[in-house]
């Protein structure tokens, strides 16, 4: 098993990916201009932050498949809307969504097992 911290930096530098993709969109865009693209890079965020107690904290493995799916969806269409806005924002959550579709895979295997 890897170390936390790097474990740790590794989400940081997603986090920050992410963080910078919203950036180059709102730098060249206002708010309003780029409602839809912001709304859905905030929608990603919170069902991220709703994942990891589904998962670990409830081990609603169910649950959280599906809402690691709707985060897939809503971080695909997020990448679709930044990629007319900022072609590199769009690529900045590649690894994001790679990490994202690992985490899947493995909530699907576990909730297969304990089901």
């Amino acid at each position: 098993m890897r170390p936390r911290c790097i474990r740790s930096r590794r989400r940081d530098r997603i986090n920050v990916r992410s963080g910078s993709s919203a950036w180059l969109v709102l730098r060249r865009w206002s708010l309003a201009q780029a409602r839809a693209e912001i709304s859905l890079w905030c929608l990603q965020l919170a069902l991220n932050l709703i994942w990891t107690p589904l998962f670990f904290g409830a081990g609603w493995y169910g649950l959280a498949f599906l809402d690691i799916c709707l985060l897939l969806a809503a971080l695909g269409g997020t990448q679709l809307l930044f990629r007319r806005r900022s072609p590199v924002a769009a690529l900045l959550l590649v690894p994001y969504a790679l990490w994202v579709l690992y985490a899947a895979a493995l909530n699907l295997a576990i909730w297969q097992l304990n089901d």
